[in-house]
């Protein structure tokens, strides 16, 4: 019961300490000690809670036995995780997010592809990944080839959308300017059409990528070699190793949330103009 009162107290402690630094801190150092004392603050307090109510290793392990697996199974996750981020998803994203910019190319001079792909779009990204994986592992094997099958034919659609979407951002006086110097079709993709896109462009990377990972580990809950995140997890529940478990978990929400922030700065840096970007 003390262990559970002084995660309480530990909590209302930190929330103060962190309403103190948003209020003192510029907004560049808050925007990252907030976050990062809040994150400990709930990994401290969930430690405390599950000590001071005895939960099982079974339903939750502590948050310290998942940080000594990170370091004593490193090269294990390691493994995993080329196999199933650097190869399968990484691999799927680059080729469906970089077809779909491709075919949002043409789409934006054709108006019969855009308006037939898009329908079709909508009808694929609805379908659920669990139904495509078994069809993707008989077609291209149980290698990393098929995670990234999966992965580009769940990144293509949403890209495409946004992509066309994009291209079409400008408005008539401003493709009529471009008109008006004679400016050839290349040059208004490069000059006009393309830069007015990136937000949408960028966005459509942004909403992709959880996509990729989320379609990257089911895929191997249907067929994978004796390594990848998808197939140690499967195999870890099976064997009560819940500790595994979650630093696989704990990895890929790493891996996550490092790419989506280099995102965010190849954005700022590129969107800079974007009145989303304006301070």
């Amino acid at each position: 019961m003390m262990l559970v009162v002084s995660a309480f107290v530990l909590w209302a402690g930190l929330w103060a300490l962190n309403i103190i630094l948003a209020r003192r801190l510029s907004e560049q150092h808050a925007r990252i000690a907030v976050p990062v004392i809040f994150g400990l603050t709930l990994v401290l307090v969930v430690e405390l809670m599950v000590r001071g109510l005895n939960v099982s290793f079974v339903i939750l392990p502590k948050p310290s036995e998942m940080v000594v697996r990170l370091f004593t199974s490193y090269e294990m996750l390691w493994e995993d995780f080329a196999q199933t981020i650097l190869k399968g998803a990484l691999t799927g994203y680059i080729v469906g997010c970089g077809a779909a910019l491709m075919v949002a190319f043409l789409a934006s001079w054709s108006d019969f592809l855009r308006r037939g792909l898009l329908p079709l779009g909508n009808f694929v990204a609805a379908l659920p990944v669990v139904g495509l994986a078994p069809i993707m592992v008989m077609w291209f094997g149980f290698g990393w080839e098929s995670k990234a099958a999966i992965v580009v034919s769940m990144c293509f659609f949403p890209m495409l959308v946004n992509c066309v979407q994009g291209l079409a951002a400008t408005n008539a006086i401003e493709r009529d300017l471009f008109k008006t110097y004679a400016a050839s079709p290349v040059q208004q993709l490069g000059l006009l059409r393309l830069p007015a896109a990136m937000p949408f462009v960028l966005n459509g990377l942004k909403v992709c990528t959880p996509l990729a990972l989320i379609g990257a580990i089911v895929a191997e809950f249907f067929g994978s070699p004796s390594v990848g995140m998808g197939f140690r997890i499967k195999t870890s529940v099976g064997s009560l190793s819940l500790d595994l478990v979650w630093a696989e978990i704990i990895v890929a929400a790493i891996a996550g949330t490092g790419f989506f922030g280099l995102l965010l700065i190849i954005e700022r840096s590129l969107t800079f103009w974007h009145p989303s970007q304006r301070r």
